[in-house]
This record gives structure tokens, sequence and C-alpha cells, in this order.
């Protein structure tokens, strides 16, 4: 049993760190259906379970004080990245599409969780993960500790996200050589084979880690100051949005242009989601069914808004499609979508998932709280 601090947070670090390495080097086809930081949250969560980790009060307060400083630090980092200015360059459908995305992600799990009646831990969790699917992961931590949503219930929306999610991309992946038809049905030129090539918002130069570390911690404890003197909601929520705020002013300066800011941010998430897993100690999955297929009764109302949007709007297969897998699916697969119907537009899809780290924050808490509000 591991009892030291020290040793505790040594061992996650590891943890984090060792399955990062095994995705880079190995490129098993088993990452892109099992994400890493699935893999590191079941693994933290599986020693945790069979007791490996002691809960005492010296483990508990290492981990509430990593947890606390590594949160606003990692959304700083991840929000240098993001380009307002490019992301308003997309164009009138792109970005009618992109919020179409957004307002009916948000609709789909008020409707879903009213009509499951879940209760407030399980109505929370959902909170988390609409975080996830209006932007990440990273998102879905910040949400779901702002509405305090417990470790175990955390494992829940975790599964939920990957499960659904993979289901997800297969399905926009399959509708891809129908666009044709789809976009007849619309009345909608095709986009996709139109637009000109649209930039990323990625970072670019010199990768000055020492420098992006400093600023990061400096936020983490100008956040946390702050969050003693203003109280919006609680003290986790304030921390949240001063530093996402911090993060999007820092993306108008030289900041952005500073590399290694995703890099950084990344590890410092793979981190909290191992510390999480160290926490959670669950008894059992029984009732994980109808989780599930709450996740895919509300991809389907998202699809049904989509679709009369697209009708609506003269959308074509593209934009919806990429909209929504800029939130459900974020960097890492609607890049890869957008390059199914046209390499050029890779950009897009980096630029919409991006703004998903905004958004998924902001929209996580906004949409989150409602269904704990109305939860029973």
């Amino acid at each position: 049993m591991i009892a030291n601090p020290l040793i505790y947070l040594f061992v996650l670090a590891l943890i984090a760190s060792g399955f990062y390495i095994i995705e880079q080097r190995s490129k098993l086809k088993l990452f892109a259906f099992v994400p890493p930081v699935v893999m590191i949250y079941a693994f933290a969560m599986f020693l945790a379970s069979m007791g490996v980790f002691a809960q005492n009060d010296e483990v508990h307060s290492i981990y509430k004080l990593a947890k606390t400083n590594l949160l606003p630090a990692m959304l700083f980092l991840i929000l240098l990245q993001v380009d307002l200015r490019d992301f308003f360059k997309l164009g009138k459908k792109l970005l009618i599409a992109y919020v179409l995305a957004v307002f009916s992600i948000g609709l789909a799990f008020i409707v879903v969780v009213q009509l499951f009646g879940f209760n407030k831990e399980i109505a929370s969790a959902f909170g988390a993960l609409v975080g996830s699917w209006m932007g990440g992961t990273a998102n879905m931590v910040a949400v779901g500790s702002a509405l305090g949503v417990s470790e175990e219930s955390f494992a829940y929306a975790l599964v939920v996200d990957s499960v659904n999610y993979t289901i997800w991309v297969a399905f926009l992946l399959f509708l891809t050589p129908f666009a044709h038809i789809f976009n007849r049905f619309t009345k909608s030129d095709d986009l996709g084979s139109k637009i000109e090539t649209i930039g990323c918002a990625c970072t670019i130069g010199a990768k000055r880690y020492w420098l992006l570390i400093l600023l990061a911690i400096v936020v983490s404890f100008i956040t946390q100051f702050l969050a003693l003197k203003i109280n919006l909601l609680n003290s986790t929520t304030t921390i949240v949005i001063f530093a996402s705020l911090f993060g999007i002013l820092g993306s108008f300066t030289k900041l952005r242009e500073v590399g290694g800011s995703n890099e950084i941010a990344t590890t410092m998430l793979y981190v909290l989601i191992a510390l999480i897993g160290s926490q959670a100690v669950i008894e059992s999955f029984w009732d994980l069914w109808v989780y599930v297929l709450a996740g895919f009764m509300i991809l389907l109302i998202h699809f049904i808004v989509m679709v009369f949007g697209a009708k609506l709007f003269r959308l074509d297969l593209f934009s919806i499609s990429v909209a929504s897998l800029s939130n459900i699916g974020g960097v890492a697969s609607a890049p890869i979508l957008a390059a199914t119907y046209n390499k050029k537009l890779i950009g897009v899809g980096v630029l919409m998932a991006i703004m998903g780290y905004i958004i998924g924050t902001f929209g996580g808490l906004f949409v989150g709280n409602i269904l704990v509000g109305m939860a029973q």
C-alpha cells in the first residue's frame, strides 16, 4: 500500500507518462477506439479499487493540492492556442453549423436528463459530459470539478464519453460517401469542395517550456486568490472561469506564438485524470448501460436537430458533420473527418475543435447547472 504522498504522485505521473509513451511509440490501433485518458483513468481506478493507494489524510491532502493547482494552469495553457480571429473567418454557413451543433447538444442533454429523471449526482456527471461534448476532456475535468462530481460518477461519464464517441465517429465517417444525396435533400452547395484552405490556430515558434510553466503557476496562484475574494457559485467554478478568461486574453498576445502550450497542458491533463481515477473506487458497473443508452439518445436528438437545421439553413453534410464532431470528438478526430471530404479542409476541423476549448467550459457550466437544478 502506498501511503507516502510523494510516492503516490510519482506513481500517478508514471501511469500518465507510461500510457502516453505507449500511444506515441506503439501506434496501436486500440488507441483509436480507447483514448489514452480512458486507459489512464481505468488503470488508476483499478489500483485504487485494489487498495494500492492508502486513504489517509496525507494522500487526500496532496490529491486536493495537486488538483487545485493543476486545473487552472492546464486551462490557461490550453486556451492560449485559440485564435478567435481565425475562427470567425470560417464563413457564414460553417459558423451557423457550429452554433447549431452547440445548441442541439445542450438541448439534447436537458431533454434526456429530464426524461431519465437522474438524481443530482448523475445529473452533475452528465454536466461534466456536456463539457466534453462541447469541448474536450480538459473541459470535462474543469466542469466536473466545478460541479463537484464525485470520482465514481466521473468514471461513469468517462465511459459513456468513450463508448458513444467511438460509435459517433464511425457513423459520421460512414455518411461521407452520401454527401451528394444529403446536399440535394437540403438544397445546399457542396461547401466542402469549394472552400479554400483555412489555416489552423496551432502554436508556432520555439518551445519555451519553462516560461509557459512559470506563467501557468502564476495564473494558478492568481485565480485561487481571486476565488477567495469573489464567489461565482463556488470556489472551483470561480477558478475555472478566471483561468479560462486569462487564457483567452493571453491568446490575443504574443504568448500564442510560444510553442509548447498544448504539450504541457496535455501532460497536466493526463496527471489530473490519473489523480481523479486514483480516488475512484467502483463497486459495480451494473447500471452503466442506462447511462450509455442516455448518451445515445442525446446523440439521436442532436442528429435530428442538426438535420432539421441543415434543411432550414441549406447546410451541406460536410458543415454539420465537422461541426458536430469538433464538439463531440475534438481536435483528435474533427480534422480526420474534414480530410475525408478534402485534405485542404483539415484546418477547418482544427479551428472548430480548438474553439471548443472555450465553449466547452462555459457551455458545460451553463447546461450543467441547469441539469443539476432540475434533477430529482
